[in-house]
């Protein structure tokens, strides 16, 4: 039986770039079985204490029961004024609430993009710091800058250096799930 990989954009955008980019980087993971997720199918209520007291929205349950099927997530993380996007955020803290450590120690190949050149990483920073504390086991990262300059929508990064550099990241994440 395949390992499971899940993958998914950090935004709720139905155009979502970082989307896009999750789709791509599991395609180089041939010898897993793959699922994209898209989080517009986990759309919840925004988050309240006094909201939390009524009840968790199913869907942060579903959300939750996802990440559990996976042996490993590949999560691309989207910007909005240099932190997560709100939609994002909104379900982590959710799923938070009913499971602390919700990314469940799973490995993860972190990643993150934007039409600028810094690639989203702001996002990517917070997450590399924030997401130990909830369960994220992140061993590998990638920041792909100038989305629409380095990446066509049928043949994937363009920029050869940059490409070699994603690829070389992809293998260190194999090489390390393989340890």
């Amino acid at each position: 039986m395949k390992k499971k990989i899940i993958g998914f954009g950090a935004s709720i955008s139905t155009t979502s770039i970082n989307k896009e980019f999750a789709a791509y980087a599991l395609g180089f993971f041939p010898e897993y079985e793959v699922e994209l997720v898209d989080l517009n199918d986990y759309e919840v209520p925004v988050f309240s204490v006094d909201c939390e007291r009524e009840n968790c929205p199913e869907r942060a349950k579903a959300f939750l029961a996802k990440l559990q099927e996976a042996d490993v997530l590949v999560c691309s993380m989207a910007e909005h004024n240099r932190n997560w996007t709100v939609g994002f955020k909104n379900l982590f803290d959710w799923c938070s609430r009913l499971d602390l450590k919700l990314l469940q120690n799973k490995p993860m190949l972190l990643l993150s993009t934007s039409p600028g050149g810094y690639g989203a990483q702001n996002s990517m920073n917070i997450a590399k710091t924030i997401f130990p504390a909830f369960g994220g086991n992140v061993l590998t990262t990638f920041a792909l800058p100038k989305f629409h300059e380095n990446y066509d929508r049928i043949h994937g990064i363009q920029n050869e250096v940059v490409l070699a550099d994603f690829k070389n990241q992809v293998e260190e994440f194999k090489n390390q799930l393989n340890k």
